[in-house]
């Protein structure tokens, strides 16, 4: 029996398809439910797994761009194999889990940063699905290298030695041995060009026409974020035990931002023509970057989750995000967004509209400064934050006041609690 390895249906506005990488070779024996290949479309990456236990045969190579529906490859059962004349994997007994590889797989993000630290993929122990290697393995396997010297085995230096010499760099691994091999010509001045992800071409699409089709303007204000620091540090661990599940600044900034959107409604609408919609919901969209671009999941009904309940929300999130399960569900229907460049280390931003939407919130890096409180020069952990918004929705003073109530909501907590 053959079965077709298709790509799948995965939403009504998708037609096509990247075949970014595939996680088996040609001949591979796979299980049901590993893991085969992701696609990327112009909205999200998903990973596609096996429906069946048999040989793989790979009829579209990696980096090609096909319709949804195309047949991709094949899973053969034994039976089949050995009736195409092919030679079976083990002649009379079921498939077997592939063998382990010397170097686990890896994505393309993952192998930049191998390359850029100058470590050995084989050497570090993969978590990931499927046997995969994440950013987050190689920096455990460099924690762990710190505070140990291991032999290398080519050179018997120690790790800690190794690590001081400089890595090749990622452009530079990335040039093939012919580029670098050719008389006259330097690695350093090589160029390599590959082509846009579909993700990144939407994000690159979307920015443009949002700068293009709006009147976009920012405006700006500071936070002190002494009280949320001091509610998060006392309340820290009983979260985490009654919930599994940390306190975070992202929940105080959409509960804070849900205020704000019901006293400043433009911000909560979008231009339609020559008429204005205005949602009586909140579907606050949470801009979060990803190994292949940036994604803005929705959490829909803001207003009536809990801290608890947006926390989760945004956990697990990230978690499909790091898995490839995201959903285009999960990125339709947003009212507004917020974005935090504070996680990147980012001091002042002026964020673009996510558009058809009116009005986005950018959030920033937290930092002590010295203010002024009560006539007395004091250091606070202060934060700044920008608003970006459509001047032809939203006039400077709802903007002003959109900011200021953001302000007052975060310096003071208890406001959002009791809706004053």
């Amino acid at each position: 029996m053959k079965i077709e390895v298709k790509v799948p249906q995965v939403g009504e506005a998708i037609q096509e398809a990247l075949l970014a990488q595939w996680y088996r070779k040609d001949g591979d024996p796979v299980r049901k439910g590993e893991i085969l290949f992701i696609i990327e479309t112009d909205k999200v990456t998903l990973e596609i797994a096996a429906e069946a236990d048999g040989i793989l045969r790979i009829l579209v190579p990696e980096g090609k761009t096909v319709r949804i529906g195309t047949v991709v490859g094949t899973i053969a059962s034994e039976t089949a194999v050995e009736t195409e004349g092919a030679a079976p994997a083990d002649a009379g007994s079921p498939v077997k889990e592939p063998a382990a590889t010397a170097v686990p797989l890896v994505a393309p993000s993952v192998r930049r940063l191998v390359a850029e630290k100058g470590v050995d993929a084989s050497r570090i122990s993969p978590t990931g699905p499927g046997g995969r290697l994440t950013k987050s393995d190689v920096f455990r396997y460099l924690d762990e290298s710190a505070t140990r010297e291991e032999p290398d085995g080519e050179t018997g230096r120690p790790a800690a030695e190794r690590e001081t010499e400089p890595p090749e760099s990622p452009l530079r691994a990335a040039v093939p041995d012919a580029v670098r091999k050719e008389p006259g010509l330097q690695p350093e001045e090589s160029t390599v060009r590959k082509p846009m992800s579909p993700i990144r071409q939407k994000i690159a699409d979307r920015l443009l026409q949002s700068k293009q089709n709006t009147a976009t303007l920012t405006t700006f204000n500071e936070i002190d974020m002494s009280r949320v620091q001091a509610v998060r540090s006392r309340f820290k661990e009983l979260f985490i035990q009654k919930y599994s599940v940390p306190l975070g600044l992202m929940s105080f900034f959409i509960k804070a931002s849900v205020s704000a959107l019901r006293e400043v409604p433009g911000a909560n609408a979008f231009i339609d023509g020559r008429d204005v919609v205005y949602h009586n919901y909140y579907h606050i969209g949470v801009a979060v970057g990803g190994e292949r671009g940036l994604v803005v999941p929705v959490i829909r009904n803001a207003d009536r989750l809990s801290f608890r309940e947006i926390e989760t929300a945004i956990r697990d999130f990230v978690k499909k995000i790091r898995e490839n399960r995201l959903e285009i569900a999960d990125l339709e229907g947003g009212t507004f967004t917020i974005t935090n460049g504070g996680v990147y280390g980012s001091l002042m931003s002026t964020p673009i509209l996510n558009s058809p939407q009116s009005a986005i919130l950018g959030l920033h890096k937290i930092e002590d400064r010295p203010v002024a409180v009560g006539g007395q020069v004091v250091i606070r952990p202060m934060m700044y934050v920008a608003l970006s918004y459509d001047h032809r929705m939203i006039d400077g003073r709802e903007a002003v006041s959109f900011l200021k109530r953001i302000k007052e909501c975060i310096e003071s907590p208890e406001r959002m609690l009791v809706e004053i």
